[in-house]
């Protein structure tokens, strides 16, 4: 079944004393785009996170966010005591002031705070990784929910398609008797005699060059092999658009050789059916 590239999951997760939270949103793109907003604390486990996600999605323009909160009990930084006493001593040569005061912009004055880093604990990122299991099972469901809608868009604009060739194929007499009536009311007109075996030489030369019997149907078999895609159990959104390719291919070629303005209106009618299916192409992962 096909698979929409634009998708959001979100999973949370309460240890004893921190909060994890994980966001991923995405959106269309020819090929992987992944921006990663993680603590720094974590960058060394982020290529691992990175492929995860990437084998999961696949595809598509994607914002990853882990969020790591601390609970009260808890904190990575301190108070730097000997910078802080130093910056107080040095406040107080230059200004006479309450100590409180001078502590309060000695607080604000560089490395007054250090911050301890710690080794990432395993058990710890191995909740983060189940963490992450939940949010991309998510945002795959959110994903296959907007591939189904997508899909049953196609299959109507693929019926339409298929109904505005069955009038081709029913007007395609119509339109041959046509390029026969013109060709003799042309050769009427000169007011000359003519030869009628070359006529009907000349006949068969022009119908050969407007026969679109071929493009008809190449055009159903693509159609029919559209709707085959669709089913397929995988989503691949390149390989439909290749398909359409080729519908348009066959499209463009029966109008340029119809020569015949009711069928040519047809014609646009399905230009006008394929382009909406492009479009929503372009979502599908």
């Amino acid at each position: 079944m096909i698979q929409s590239m634009t998708g959001f999951g979100k999973a949370i997760k309460q240890l004893p004393n921190k909060k994890i939270t994980i966001e991923i949103k995405s959106l269309n793109s020819k090929n992987l785009d992944l921006n990663a907003r993680i603590p720094s604390a974590y960058r060394e486990k982020e290529l691992q996170m990175r492929t995860m996600i990437a084998n999961k999605l696949e595809r598509g323009k994607v914002d990853f966010n882990l969020y790591i909160e601390l609970s009260g009990e808890e904190t990575s930084s301190q108070v730097n005591m000997p910078v802080v006493e130093e910056y107080i001593k040095q406040l107080s040569m230059v200004v006479n002031g309450d100590r409180t005061e001078l502590l309060k912009i000695a607080m604000r004055m560089p490395d007054a705070l250090k911050t301890e880093r710690e080794e990432i604990d395993e058990e710890e990122f191995h909740q983060i990784t189940e963490t992450l299991e939940e949010a991309l099972n998510e945002i795959l469901t959110y994903r296959s929910d907007e591939g189904e809608i997508l899909k049953k868009d196609f299959i109507l604009r693929i019926k339409n398609i298929s109904e505005i060739l069955q009038k081709v194929i029913a007007m395609d007499p119509e339109r041959i008797q046509g390029v026969k009536e013109r060709l003799r009311k042309a050769i009427n007109d000169l007011k000359e005699q003519v030869d009628e075996n070359r006529f009907e030489q000349e006949l068969v030369y022009y119908l050969e060059k407007y026969d679109i019997t071929e493009e008809k149907v190449r055009l159903e078999n693509h159609l029919n092999y559209f709707s085959e895609a669709l089913h397929s159990p995988d989503s691949n959104g390149k390989k439909l658009g290749f398909i359409t390719q080729e519908i348009g291919r066959e499209i463009n070629t029966i109008g340029s050789k119809s020569n015949y303005a009711a069928m040519q209106q047809l014609v646009v009618q399905m230009k006008d059916e394929l382009e909406k299916i492009k479009e929503q192409l372009l979502n599908v992962l």
